[in-house]
């Protein structure tokens, strides 16, 4: 079990990557996931976050799938086949601006996938993303910098293909 401290916006949270485990699903606030063409990882670079892997949260009656299968296009405008990898639990227990008022649950999970892509269509910025990269899988610590799990997360992807 790896874990890690991260300040979002002044909040203090703690992370927990469990890999292959599925949580409540009710309790899921986001789906995220390593795109793979060619040996290749496709990072999204939306609006005032830097470039990432694609993501967001799950709308309407929206299945974990559906929602990054739609994140994926949106973001990246690619189709693929995906394999969930795990989950990050996010704790908000030692937040002292938590808000139980507010939108997040004390403790809510962040699920991510490996996608295979079978399309890649044009990039039209027609979402919130304003560029897409192509990078290889040992170049990504030097792109991404949110937190030390995202790299735990790719050496799963990378060990399911």
């Amino acid at each position: 079990m790896d874990q890690s401290y991260v300040n979002w916006n002044g909040h203090h949270v703690k992370l927990t990557w469990l890999p292959n485990r599925m949580p409540n699903v009710a309790l899921v606030t986001s789906v995220h996931g390593y795109c793979f063409l060619d040996e290749k990882i496709m990072l999204v670079k939306i609006d005032n976050r830097g470039f990432n892997m694609p993501g967001g949260h799950i709308e309407g009656n929206e299945t974990p799938e559906q929602a990054f299968h739609r994140e994926a296009y949106e973001e990246g405008y690619v189709k693929g086949e995906i394999k969930y990898l795990g989950t990050i639990e996010v704790n908000h227990s030692d937040n002292p601006l938590f808000d139980p008022n507010g939108i997040y649950p004390l403790i809510g999970y962040q699920l991510f996938y490996r996608m295979e892509i079978t399309e890649c269509l044009p990039f039209l910025r027609k979402n919130e993303s304003l560029a897409r990269i192509w990078v290889e899988p040992d170049q990504i610590s030097y792109i991404i910098d949110d937190h030390p799990l995202t790299l735990k997360i790719l050496e799963t992807a990378l060990k399911i293909k």
